[in-house]
This record gives C-alpha cells, sequence and structure tokens, in this order.
C-alpha cells in the first residue's frame, strides 16, 4: 500500500516529457520528431527536456555530422548559431554531467543518444541521432529517444567535412526545440 507521503510526492513530482519536435534549417529544412524513452534512460531525458525547456537548445548546431554514421548536436555551451563556434563540441551546460543508464538498445537508424567523453558518465546536454546502425556503440552510450518522423530531415544535414566529422562553413542548427507531452 502507497502512503500518503509518498502519494503526494508522486504528485508533486514534474512529469516527463514523450517528446521532443525539433525544428531543424540550413540545408536541411522541417521537423524530426523525437520519441523519448524515460523508462530507459530517467535521468538523461529529464536533463534534455529540462534544457529544451529553458530554450537552451535554441540556434544549437550540428557540429559533428559524419556521412552514414550520425549528426551530433546540443553543445548549447559553444554551439549557438552567431557566436564563436570555434569551440563547439566541446562543451556542455550549467547542470551536471550524468552517470551512464546503458540498456540492451541497439544503436539502429534513427536512435538518439547521448555523447560524452571517455568517462561514461560524463554526458551533459550533447546528443547525437543515427544515419545508420552502429552496434559498436551498444552498451557503450546512453539511448534515449528514438527518431519517429523526420528520418527525411535528417538525411538532409549538411556533412562534416573537417577532422572527425566537423562541419565546415555554416552549420545546420536546431531553430528550436519543443517538449510535446
Amino acid at each position: 500500500m502507497l502512503k500518503l507521503s509518498a502519494f503526494f510526492t508522486l504528485l508533486a513530482a514534474p512529469a516527463l516529457a514523450t517528446g521532443l519536435e525539433i525544428e531543424v534549417a540550413g540545408e536541411a529544412n522541417g521537423t524530426i520528431k523525437v520519441d523519448l524513452l524515460e523508462d530507459v534512460a530517467p535521468g538523461h531525458v529529464e536533463q534534455i527536456t529540462e534544457l529544451a525547456r529553458k530554450g537552451a537548445y535554441d540556434n544549437v548546431v550540428f557540429h559533428r555530422v559524419i556521412d552514414g554514421f550520425m549528426a551530433q548536436t546540443g553543445d548549447v555551451e559553444f554551439g549557438k548559431m552567431g557566436g564563436d563556434m570555434s569551440m563547439a563540441g566541446r562543451g556542455g551546460s550549467d547542470r551536471p554531467d550524468l552517470a551512464a543508464e546503458f540498456s540492451d538498445i541497439t544503436f539502429d537508424r534513427g536512435v538518439v543518444g547521448m555523447a560524452r567523453s571517455q568517462s561514461p558518465d560524463s554526458a551533459n546536454s550533447q546528443f547525437f541521432i543515427m544515419f545508420a546502425p552502429g552496434p559498436f556503440l551498444d552498451g557503450e552510450y546512453t539511448v534515449v529517444g528514438r527518431v519517429t518522423e523526420g528520418l527525411d530531415v535528417l538525411d538532409d544535414i549538411k556533412r562534416g567535412e573537417g577532422p572527425n566529422g566537423a562541419v565546415i562553413g555554416e552549420p545546420d542548427r536546431m531553430v528550436s526545440v519543443t517538449v510535446t507531452e
């Protein structure tokens, strides 16, 4: 039986999002819809949704895009369009890094994963969307969602030509990222 205090705690807890709508502009134009997997990675989903609700992802570029692999974005510190983006891909947010929430979900086309440094517990704000299967990532990176609409928009994102997939010139960007309930 649920104690009354626990019941009220559950009522007061913020509801997790069910998804994101990412408006993309640049070579790609359109909307990518993502179903967030809060049952798989609740801490990571909470981090992404809070950043999105605050507008932190708005006008953040896709700074690393590797054809046949993935498109990476979400550097809310150094990846804002219009600023000095020479450090894009090296930043995070003012929120703490996250402990890994690995699962048995495979990195197939359209899967959204959290980017991190070499430490498994270093994911913060950056994420990537898979163009193609990448099973070598399974159990090494946290899966946070799946694209449900807009794979054609994903496919049109400007590819990187620089070292390690860095986008040269003007990158595509997330104009806005909206949390859907």
